[in-house]
């Protein structure tokens, strides 16, 4: 009977076939983990299919998947099996429903220290993204469900799903998540960026409303305009910066104006940089700053020449740049 071989052993096995990945002594490789070995070979495995786009190895991928159910959850800690090989059948494109499905549905409690934890929250966020990709009449009704899962990424995923689906029917599931008590304010950002993504002409009214809302859902608010890019987004955060400030939101504000990467957004900044309060203009600063590049820092630099009182804010933003 054959030496069972290591771990170890297995992942050297794995960086030979990532060094000659074209060799049918690679693919029987990747076919031998797939098929016999543990959950941490196979995630590897599964990375290394995607990575290297080998489509003819996807039957192993499916045929692994259903192992990694048994005996849990010693068979595969912290699903990163499942994970793997969930997220590699969604790169190759694959449309395999039944699979994403039952991935997204799955709770796997493991024991930590002072309790227990759910260790299938990635698993089910890579779920949701691969059903919304290959579609289903289904597909909303089960995004809805992770749409109010326990776990905060999962609903962020969830979310971005929705955007990624494509269909107008998903919007009312976003507006009802926003609008519903949450913990978690980047679940609601994440919510109202999908809905922007979905339709960008009809749903920034809605979007802007949060503006005036309490303080985190603002914020919220804020950085979904700000990451939609949409040039119509530059004038609602500029027109929204005094309140913001009032509020002591001012930096949040900028941030977003600087996250839109749009030209009229840096230039807006560079005056504030130059012309506007200190307090206001390190800000700005920080703002810039998010975006790096040494040809910003120059830019920036020209603004505060004359402002000695920004010397320490325009080195700290742009530290990385010089």
């Amino acid at each position: 009977m054959a030496r069972k071989r290591t771990l170890e052993e297995t992942l050297q096995a794995l960086r030979r076939v990532r060094e000659e990945p074209g060799t049918e002594a690679s693919r029987t490789e990747l076919r031998r983990v797939l098929t016999s070995e543990g959950a941490h070979a196979v995630a590897r495995a599964a990375s290394l299919v995607a990575e290297l786009e080998l489509e003819p190895l996807v039957p192993e991928l499916v045929a692994a998947f259903p192992r990694f159910f048994a005996d849990l959850p010693k068979s595969d800690p912290g699903c990163s099996a499942k994970t793997a090989i969930v997220e590699a059948l969604r790169r190759l494109g694959q449309d395999q429903g039944e699979l994403y499905r039952r991935a997204a549905r799955h709770v796997q409690m493991e024991p930590v220290f002072g309790g227990r934890v759910d260790t299938a929250v990635d698993l089910r966020g890579a779920a949701a993204l691969a059903l919304a990709e290959t579609g289903g009449r289904d597909v909303l009704a089960l995004l809805a469900e992770l749409l109010a899962d326990p776990e905060p990424p999962v609903r962020i995923s969830a979310a971005r799903a929705v955007a990624g689906h494509g269909s107008g029917a998903g919007a009312p599931l976003l507006r009802l998540r926003a609008l519903v008590p949450e913990k978690e304010p980047r679940v609601v950002s994440e919510c109202l960026l999908a809905l922007l993504r979905l339709d960008a002409r009809g749903e920034r009214a809605f979007v802007e409303t949060f503006l005036e809302k309490p303080d985190e859902l603002a914020e919220a608010a804020a950085l979904a305009l700000g990451e939609s890019r949409l040039p119509e987004a530059f004038n609602s955060l500029r027109g929204w910066v005094p309140a913001a400030a009032r509020r002591g939101l001012s930096r949040t504000a900028l941030l977003a104006v600087a996250s839109l990467r749009r030209d009229e957004a840096v230039d807006w900044l560079l005056a504030i940089v130059r012309d506007e309060p200190p307090a206001l203009a390190r800000e700005a600063l920080q703002a810039l700053g998010s975006l790096g590049g040494e040809p910003l820092g120059e830019r920036a630099r020209e603004a505060a020449a004359a402002r000695p009182e920004l010397k320490a804010a325009l080195a700290k933003a742009f530290a990385r740049t010089r």
